[in-house]
């Protein structure tokens, strides 16, 4: 996710001095606080969704079941890596390759889930306001599945390209955190692409389909009244608003620099802002799970049922 490299003034090869607003003590804690429910939320959303059939059958968990275990990948691979080096204070021998899939995995992996959940909020809108565009499996086919088929094979494709097998050489430093300057950020033609298309786009994309949602399922709501099928459109908007909302408060800000960047602003003036935009980009994939566990449908009624289960239970136990 950062393109921008971090400051760092190299006293020596084995003593490194980071002048950054946000200290990596600081860094660690925060991350490793919210990495641990973070993977439990994950693995429990993911279970709960695929051993369900009706949920794991539902259309519209698909493209929130990839998501899930696109961020799960980046939970127990980037965040360790992370944590390690922040705890061996950047002192960290590693290969390339290993550098490299790190940037595979930063980039390919993140910018893959954000552009499946922007389809996700187009999709939305055709599974509440459209649903006769996928009432036959065909239509479901080309509709549905087909768009996450491609997106999903678009993405990666593009990554393990423009990463692994670069256009430019990328360069090598074992003393950053992300220890590979990928050519991506220094081809400008393939920077502008990636810039727009992948990280621009999909947010626009986010925050005008969620908001345009929103919209259109409160007038439903002044037209129709609260009916049933008012209140299932309203579970499946407030399953995704969640999401949306985090998108737009802690990833929004590191597009805007990469925009930046792109209109030729120099990154000595975005620098501290930059820093702080790729701390709280970093949080968006810890607290993705956490908002989707709170909109799991069926799982407060579950729960419910569960806690009238354990109190009926005790009420009707024999004395000792």
């Amino acid at each position: 996710m950062s393109s921008v490299n971090e400051t760092l003034n190299y006293t020596n090869k084995s003593s490194i001095v980071y002048n950054e607003p946000i200290s990596n003590a600081f860094k660690f804690w925060i991350y490793l606080i919210f990495l641990i429910p973070s993977i439990s939320c994950s693995v429990f959303s993911l279970c709960y969704l695929l051993l369900h059939r009706t949920l794991r059958h539902a259309l519209h968990n698909h493209a929130i079941i990839i998501f899930l275990f696109i961020g799960l990948i980046y939970e127990v691979t980037i965040y360790p890596w992370m944590l390690y080096y922040y705890r061996q204070k950047g002192i960290w021998r590693r290969t390339q390759f290993f550098c490299t899939l790190w940037v595979f995995i930063d980039w390919g992996l993140y910018f893959t889930q954000t552009i499946l959940f922007a389809w996700a909020t187009i999709e939305r809108h055709i599974f509440i306001f459209h649903d006769r565009w996928v009432s036959t499996k065909k239509k479901r086919f080309l509709v549905h599945y087909l768009p996450l088929i491609i997106l999903t094979l678009y993405c990666l494709t593009y990554y393990i390209l423009v990463i692994f097998f670069p256009p430019c050489e990328n360069s090598f430093n074992n003393f950053q955190k992300i220890c590979v300057e990928s050519c991506l950020t220094k081809h400008f033609s393939l920077y502008t692409y990636d810039t727009i298309v992948h990280q621009i786009l999909p947010n626009l994309i986010i925050v005008a389909f969620s908001i345009g949602l929103l919209i259109r399922i409160c007038w439903q709501k002044h037209r129709v009244g609260q009916s049933l099928q008012w209140r299932k459109h309203w579970k499946m908007t407030i399953q995704l608003l969640f999401v949306s909302i985090i998108y737009l408060i802690f990833s929004l800000p590191l597009t805007i620099v990469h925009f930046m960047d792109l209109c030729g602003v120099p990154r000595s003036v975005t620098l501290r802002f930059t820093q702080y935009a790729q701390f709280f980009n970093y949080c968006t994939i810890l607290l993705c799970p956490i908002a989707s566990i709170m909109t799991l449908p069926q799982l407060k009624e579950n729960r419910s049922k569960f806690v009238r289960f354990i109190t009926r239970k005790r009420t009707i136990a024999p004395m000792g």
